[in-house]
């Protein structure tokens, strides 16, 4: 049996019979021909948001997680803002067009939405992954139909021009890319000229002072996992397609009955600590939208992808177990953050004997996305519990809600 069957499986969503047949004869081909041993970890995430938009949202994300400015990447169109935290997690890369009016793919999967296409050029791009054979493992994922953008189209988007990319997930719309880097070796990406922009730097430095000031640098840990939210009738497909391109095996999906959704979890077969290479989780619906009214059923998850796209929902950021102050961490972090004006969807669901504690940020104004904090205590073993995901959904449905009447008024 190969490295990516024969791993524990949770949960207590019903798959369909295609579903589970095509799970092993998928992991199994992936393990024989050597793609699950040649795909390492997630190195990079991508996003874009609005021209002007860069410096703001670096500052939000420095102050609101671990990452550090590292330096600017200049492009004809585009700046490309590093930032990284350790070469044990992943960079995040904020890409910014420099003119309102430029067009192109990524753009136009935010515009046919109606809440998408207020911010038409924000949006989570997806992950490049680590491979040991950049050849090897693009030709045995074309042999397997996989599409990528040729290298005139990777020079007319400007990405980076080391890597190969795959075309946008029909079901998903995250892109997938891999480079060849041998582990040793310092992240480096060809995407122009290298500066440090003085602007960039003043929002970085001051968010790092602030986070010092509140007590709660050293509390942040890198990415725990990446939520992505899909169509009801996409959820399997969006998960195999997840495996067919990745390392990553199938850890489980579990109902959530009162929110008509499902959580699905996918994690990395090298990595067993999320934190090298963040758990990839997709949310669908239990129910496409048009037959709620029969059922009677509010629906958040299909509500989301109908107004904004398939996209990635938040972005969850590990807390350093222990305690600050009398509080667990992750209450020190979230009431330090409201206490300098970040708004929460919630207060800090869970506890400490039910394993872990989490809550969602309120949407960021640059990316749409959400930053989650959680925090898992001792030997929890598990990777959440049921009802904090059926308060977290709920809370977000009614966010997202107050978003699409807000748009709806403005028309």
């Amino acid at each position: 049996m190969g490295i990516s069957l024969g791993l524990p499986r949770y949960g207590d969503k019903q798959n369909s019979t295609f579903f589970e047949d095509f799970l092993g004869k998928l992991l199994d081909e992936r393990d024989r021909i050597g793609l699950t041993e040649a795909i390492r970890q997630i190195d990079t995430l991508m996003i874009t948001v609005e021209p002007g938009n860069s410096i703001a949202y670096v500052g939000e994300l420095c102050l609101m997680t671990p990452y550090h400015y590292l330096v600017t990447l200049e492009s004809e169109s585009h700046l490309t803002h590093v930032l990284r935290i350790n070469i044990g997690a992943p960079d995040i890369l904020v890409r910014e067009a420099k003119d309102p009016n430029t067009r192109g793919i990524f753009r136009s999967l935010n515009e046919v939405y109606p809440i998408g296409a207020s911010k038409p050029n924000s949006r989570y791009m997806g992950e490049v992954l680590r491979v040991e054979n950049l050849h090897e493992a693009v030709e045995l994922q074309k042999s397997r139909d996989v599409r990528f953008f040729n290298q005139e189209q990777v020079r007319k988007l400007e990405l980076p021009g080391n890597m190969a990319i795959v075309k946008p997930s029909p079901y998903t719309h995250n892109i997938v890319g891999y480079w060849e880097r041998p582990e040793p070796d310092i992240r480096i990406y060809a995407l122009g000229l290298s500066t440090i922009h003085e602007d960039i730097n003043r929002a970085y430095q001051d968010a790092k002072e602030a986070q010092a000031q509140l007590g709660i640098d050293t509390l942040l840990l890198p990415i725990d996992h990446l939520a992505t939210r899909v169509y009801s009738q996409n959820r399997e497909a969006a998960i195999l397609e997840y495996l067919t391109l990745t390392s990553y095996y199938y850890w489980g999906s579990y109902d959530i009955s009162d929110q008509n959704s499902s959580t699905n979890v996918t994690k990395s077969v090298h990595h067993t600590n999320e934190l090298e290479s963040p758990a990839k989780v997709f949310t669908a619906a239990n129910h496409p939208y048009f037959v709620n009214h029969l059922l009677r059923l509010s629906s958040p998850t299909e509500q989301f992808v109908r107004n904004f796209g398939p996209r990635l929902h938040h972005i969850a950021v590990a807390v350093r177990d222990g305690d600050t102050e009398g509080s667990a961490n992750i209450d020190h972090v979230v009431n330090s953050l409201r206490n300098c004006g970040q708004d929460f969807l919630l207060d800090v669901i869970g506890s400490r004997e039910e394993g872990l504690k989490q809550v969602f940020s309120s949407a960021s104004e640059y990316s749409s996305l959400i930053v989650e904090y959680v925090q898992r205590f001792g030997d929890f073993q598990g990777f959440f519990t049921k009802q904090n995901v059926a308060n977290l959904t709920r809370a977000a449905g009614v966010e997202e809600s107050l978003k699409i009447l807000e748009a709806e008024a403005g028309k």
